[in-house]
């Protein structure tokens, strides 16, 4: 099996996630991935949402990491801080909070290890196609805590 693996540094600001999503737009589509496709949109959201809480909850730098290959696209941001990720419970009007709750909900699979001194998170997403209309179900493929991940896919 081959596996294409491409990085970005990250700096610790927050107009660096804006640079991840246009660098990921352009690695997805060297990859095969179109970027109308659905398959990109959820990507460049969940690279969005994981960059995002590296430089914001951090302050550190960090490294974005795509993996293409089978079953799908392994996306892992590594940063320095050993604090590792935690879900916030959003109010209704709050500008905030949902990242690790959308992580969830639209990765197949998620999690977190220490690394280092710091930490990765990861998450990954199937190619294979699935009904638009039809939510994973508890159990399928999706971590439901963080911090305890399923054993994730080893790209070598």
């Amino acid at each position: 099996m081959q596996v294409l693996q491409v990085q970005l540094e990250v700096g610790p600001d927050p107009a660096e996630v804006g640079r991840a999503r246009r660098w990921a737009r352009s690695r997805l589509a060297g990859s095969g991935i179109g970027e109308d496709e659905p398959l990109a949109e959820t990507l460049i959201l969940l690279i969005s949402e994981l960059v995002t809480n590296a430089v914001v909850h951090t302050g550190c730098p960090a490294v974005l990491r795509m993996l293409f290959g089978e079953p799908g696209v392994r996306v892992e941001v590594a940063d320095a801080s050993s604090r590792g990720p935690a879900r916030r419970q959003a109010a209704g009007d709050d500008t905030g909070g949902r990242g690790l709750e959308l992580v969830d909900g639209l990765a197949d699979r998620w999690g977190w290890q220490r690394e280092g001194a710091g930490k990765r998170i990861w998450c990954e997403i199937d190619r294979a196609d699935k009904p638009a209309d039809r939510a994973p179900e508890r159990g399928e493929g999706s971590n439901r805590v963080c911090g305890s991940p399923r054993e994730p896919r080893v790209y070598l």
